[in-house]
């Protein structure tokens, strides 16, 4: 592989081929995960099948190829991607070798999709534009592997880690509380950051991502981990979720990658601006780090807390949000419930996280955001924050799983 520049020949096959694969991007990925899991079955321990089972996957591979072949005369456009996929894949210690994997079986896709119109000349431009691509990213995962392993108390790989507590936060979410079975201190990270849980999984192994729940200083990681019970035999429940819950004690070691991720708390270039932290269901793991943060960090910006739940009983954390509420003057925080009962709190309420909430908390809007949660929550909200205009600078997201192209939800 080579970082020369794409020759114009190459880019101009990419971009004229890219409104096929785009009309067929499901199909091609499809494709190309069958294939490889059956050619490459030694990849199958890097991949959710949860996320494989839902076509979530398929999806987000689809948007990101046809987003490269849309973007490959202007690369720079897809900066903030190509860095969402590099933490994502040190996340799981993808290594060099993976690339030549996945760019063969991505071709090979591409032929059975266009047929006859996939020619040497397409292949051979296609080829190009991939190895261009996984240079960029083996180059970057390079630079956060090192990092890693630099860092106070840093390593590279997956470490033991003792479960040192396990509490029970709602009728649904248990926070884990892991402690460096070596005695050694945990490496700092961003508020915001996660780290990778590995389990036994059909004799092997199979991986997840978990927001870091606390703020960073802490002597343990702490995760919270919300049970995905399976609604039928095709929405199965979570295989991690509930291996977690039910399966592991305090006092055992499960194996965890060090901390990743591109969606932190920035630090804060204009406190006099107020920070509006919004989470729905479990998507509060990470903005409750950023809270705790800035809490520390910033005592004297505003801060507004949003949260929205079904119910009490699946509410996460509210004795401690309520807590700092109490101690903080400068931070205001409502809960938004589905069903708020006969509630008659002042921060407690019914409906949705929604432009008219957040407008009564910031008249004048302006603000940084950070928002994170279910498909419609974040579509919703980004909605909302594009139609005032808030620049992209102030406008920070993360959702669970593969990530979906909010632009065209907007």
């Amino acid at each position: 592989m080579s970082t020369a520049p794409l020759s114009p020949e190459t880019i101009a096959i990419v971009k004229a081929t890219a409104p096929v694969l785009n009309e067929h991007g499901e199909t091609l990925t499809r494709h190309f995960y069958q294939r490889m899991f059956r050619e490459n079955p030694e990849v199958l321990p890097l991949f959710n099948p949860s996320n494989q089972h839902s076509g979530g996957q398929q999806k987000a591979l689809a948007g990101a190829i046809c987003a490269y072949a849309a973007n490959i005369d202007n690369l720079e456009v897809l900066g903030g991607a190509v860095e969402l996929i590099a933490q994502k894949h040190a996340s799981l210690l993808i290594a060099p070798e993976h690339y030549p994997i996945v760019g063969a079986n991505l071709l090979a896709a591409i032929r059975e999709v266009l047929g006859e119109a996939a020619t040497d000349a397409v292949i051979g431009a296609w080829a190009e534009a991939y190895g261009f691509l996984a240079e960029i990213l083996m180059g970057r995962e390079r630079q956060i592997y090192e990092a890693q392993a630099a860092q106070a108390n840093g390593w590279h790989g997956f470490k033991g880690f003792t479960v040192a507590r396990k509490v029970e936060e709602s009728d649904t979410v248990t926070s884990f509380y892991l402690a460096p079975a070596d005695g050694s201190a945990v490496p700092d990270f961003k508020a915001g950051q996660y780290i990778t849980i590995r389990a036994p999984y059909q004799g092997s192994t199979t991986m997840r991502n978990y927001s870091l729940s606390d703020k960073p200083g802490r002597a343990h990681f702490r995760i919270s981990v919300k049970r995905e019970v399976g609604l039928n035999a095709l929405t199965p429940g979570g295989l991690v979720s509930n291996w977690l819950h039910d399966a592991v004690e305090v006092g055992q070691v499960v194996e965890i990658a060090p901390p990743c991720g591109e969606f932190y708390l920035e630090p804060a270039s204009h406190p006099e601006r107020p920070l509006v932290l919004l989470a729905a269901g479990i998507g509060i793991t990470p903005i409750l780090s950023m809270l705790e943060q800035a809490i520390e960090v910033t005592p004297d910006r505003e801060i507004i807390f949003l949260h929205a739940n079904l119910n009490r009983d699946t509410h996460a954390f509210r004795a401690r949000l309520e807590t700092l509420m109490t101690g903080h003057p400068k931070l205001k925080v409502h809960f938004r419930y589905d069903d708020a009962g006969d509630a008659s709190d002042a921060h407690i309420s019914t409906g949705l996280i929604n432009a008219e909430l957040i407008e009564f908390f910031v008249p004048n809007r302006d603000a940084d955001y950070y928002f994170c949660g279910p498909h419609g929550f974040m579509t919703a909200i980004y909605r909302d924050l594009l139609k005032w205009g808030i620049p992209s600078a102030q406008v920070h997201f993360e959702f669970f799983g593969p990530k979906q192209g909010l632009d065209a939800a907007a």
